[in-house]
Order: C-alpha cells, then structure tokens, then sequence
C-alpha cells in the first residue's frame, strides 16, 4: 500500500479547519491543510464587516437558545470548547478582544486580519502544511474507511483522517461554494435541503429604494405570521434599508425564523420602543404645539430621520400640507401606530449566495457529536458550516465552527 503523507488532511483553511489542524498538531499530528483560494482565512476576513465577531461572551447554556438548526448536536463540542474558551485561545495568541453590545466579542484592533492571522500563524508555529491555490476533486475510500483525496490537477495526497471544513455555499467569493456537501454525498452521505440563513429580505414595498441607505437603530423589528397571528420574531437592534428591501442585523436573525414562504410574514418596525403609545401620543401633542402653525410634513424633524418622514406620512394618510392645528385625535393615533408598527411586505430571500450562512448541509444523524466524525465512513470527519448547524448573528456561527473543528482535531487518530 502507498504510504500516506500525513495523519490528517484538512480540506479547507477556514475557521474550523485551522483549528482543527492547531488540536491535532498539538497532539503530535502530521496535518496537511489544503485550501483552493490563494489565502488561508478568506471568510474570516468579511466577518463582522471586516472586524471579526469572534464569539458571543456567554454561557453554553446561554448560547444554545441562538442555535437555530441541530442544537443538541453541538453540546458536546461547546462544552469542550465554549466561547470563554476561544477568548482566551486568541488572548494567548496575543489578539486582545473588547465585548460589544450583545456580548459580541471583536478583537480590539477591529481587524480582521489578525484573527486570520493568529490561526495561520499558530497551525504554521505547530508544525502544520498550508497549501493554497490547492482545490481538492474528490476523497480517496479505500476498504470503506478514509484514506486520503484526489487534487483537481489529479494529483493525490493520502491521510488515513480526512476533515471536510470547506464551509457552505454563501459568499462564494471566499471559496465557500459548496464543494464539501459534493464529498459527503460520495462518501454516502445525506446532505439536507440548502437555503439562506442570515440573509437580506426582499420587500414588495417600493417606499425601500426611496430610504435606501437609511439605517434605523435602536428600534424593535418583529415578524408576525400571518397564517396563525403569532409572533415568530422580536428584537431590538439596527437595520438598513435597501434598493431592494431590507438588511442588517436585525433583519438577518430575523430571516432564521421565517420559512420558504415570505408571503405569509409580516413585518412590524416599532420606529420608537421605548415609548409606549400613550408616551408617543404626548410626545406628538407637544410637537405638534411647537409647530401647531406649520403644515404636517414640516412637523416630524424632531422625531424622526429626515428619509423616514415623507413614507411616514403617506402610511399614515394624513395629507402632507395640512396645517398641524388642524389634525384631529383620530389622525394623531393613527400616525402613532404607523410610527410604532411601520409595515413592510417580505417578498422573498436574497440568493443564498448573499446570506451570511448557509441553512442545511450534512445530516448531523451521521455525524458523531463528541468526535465529528462520520457514522458512514470511519476516518472520516466534518466541521462547520458545511454540517446542518447554524445559529443567528452575534459570534454564533463562528464559535461553532472553532468548537466543531476543536472536537474533530482532538478526536482525530485516537482509537
């Protein structure tokens, strides 16, 4: 038999790769990384909008309820791996960390680049081979089990463990393309439907393009379904209008808890939420008896951002130049409501190419928990997001990968 040029291939120097690679080099491991763009750490580098949100600083038992796909699935893992863990692994790599709004965890340099930097670094200080520019075709199986891959140029390199880390298919400008769900179907494996997860919307509104670039902070979005009258989300935080709907933080958590069917969605922007309406409505009354001699649509500057005023006074049906001394009770409530519950008609996702995760991936029934290793096909393992796990923004997502690549390049090898 060929002899093999390593105890572990990783393919894909991402996140859960890197740190697979770091555990299983640290144990002794020969461990080849082969990743397909020209850097390790592409995907890294867009995180956070360039500034990395490492972890959320929390609890296991606070971080589950933000897994929105397989949450059982990660105790194990998270719990040798939680995110006071990964805090601690880069402020030992020298990447001091600052906790934002939301318990985010950034490196204090809001760079990026360091935390790339940092993984790369310690893989190479262990001992670990990077090759980029090294796209893989497809695994070697040999008597079942694991035994290595096939290059794209045709080339193979042979490793009794092989960790897929090759992510999912949102950005692919990353190298996120979905090659790793290709080699899980060839080792049997099942791969679960694809969707977007932490995506822009798609509105039917049209008053979008008029507020495009406008961002709203500190306001509450909430998803109402429409078919049972029931609140599916609710948070306050910042969105983005956009020439084609809506984006941001909270409209990207709030895309995990809508299904396929925009259509029976719904969504509410309280503009004010820490004024009830009673509050609101003397808010207005005292406005309006600033400028009780000016016409309505001269009457909101002090209330709302100057973008927001003319939709909020067409939704609100009250025409424009009527004098503010002149608007009745009626009307002021109903500006009050469309100023707390500002609707807006989800048409559907962006492509899923545009989603900061990906929704679906390998069946997690296949997969161990502790080790990450396949059911189907000993020696071989996954990590990440190409695994059917996902969770919302905050440092979520890439906690998991660091924790499902911290299991696999622990377990990696051992009997």
């Amino acid at each position: 038999m060929t002899p093999f040029n390593c105890d572990l291939i990783v393919i894909g120097a991402g996140a859960a790769g890197l740190m697979a690679g770091i555990q299983a080099a640290q144990r002794g491991l020969s461990v080849i990384i082969l990743e397909k763009m020209d850097r390790p750490g592409r995907k890294i580098l867009i995180t956070g909008k360039g500034r990395c949100n490492v972890t959320n600083c929390c609890t296991v038992e606070e971080f589950m309820p933000n897994v929105t796909t397989n949450s059982r699935f990660l105790y194990s893992s998270l719990s040798n791996c939680s995110p006071y863990e990964i805090m601690g692994f880069f402020e030992e790599l020298g990447v001091p960390l600052k906790v934002e709004r939301g318990q985010r965890v950034f490196p204090q340099s809001d760079k990026a680049g360091d935390i790339a930097a940092a993984l790369s670094g310690r893989a190479k200080a262990l001992g670990c081979t990077i090759r980029c520019g090294a796209p893989v075709a497809s695994l070697l199986l040999e008597e079942g089990r694991a035994a290595g891959v096939k290059m794209a140029d045709g080339q193979t390199c042979r490793a009794p463990n092989v960790l897929v880390a090759t992510g999912g298919k949102s950005y692919p400008g990353t190298g996120s393309t979905g090659d790793g769900y290709a080699l899980a179907r060839q080792a049997g494996h099942t791969v679960t439907r694809l969707k977007p997860s932490l995506v822009p919307i798609v509105c039917h509104d049209s008053c979008c393009a008029d507020l495009m670039g406008l961002s709203l902070k500190n306001v509450t979005l909430t998803v109402m379904d429409t078919k049972t009258n029931k609140q599916v989300f609710s948070e306050l935080g910042e969105m983005l209008f956009t020439h084609f709907g809506v984006s941001g933080p909270l409209v990207l958590s709030a895309s995990c808890s809508m299904g396929g069917d925009l259509s029976r969605y719904k969504l509410l922007v309280d503009m004010k939420p820490g004024l009830s309406p009673q509050q609101l409505d003397a808010r207005l009354l005292r406005d309006f008896t600033q400028f009780q001699n000016k016409a309505f649509i001269n009457s909101l500057s002090l209330l709302l951002p100057r973008k927001m005023i003319p939709v909020v006074v067409s939704r609100c049906g009250i025409p424009g130049e009527t004098k503010v001394n002149q608007i009745t009770r009626e009307q002021r409530q109903r500006l009050g409501e469309t100023i707390k519950a500002f609707p807006l008609a989800p048409k559907c996702f962006r492509p899923i190419e545009e989603a900061v995760v990906t929704s679906g991936g390998v069946e997690v029934k296949e997969v161990s928990p502790k080790t990450m290793e396949s059911k189907k096909v000993p020696g071989l393992y996954f990590a990440g997001e190409v695994l059917d796990v996902d969770g919302y923004t905050g440092g979520f997502n890439l906690q998991i990968a660091f924790s499902t690549g911290f299991a696999a390049g622990n377990a990696v090898g051992k009997p």
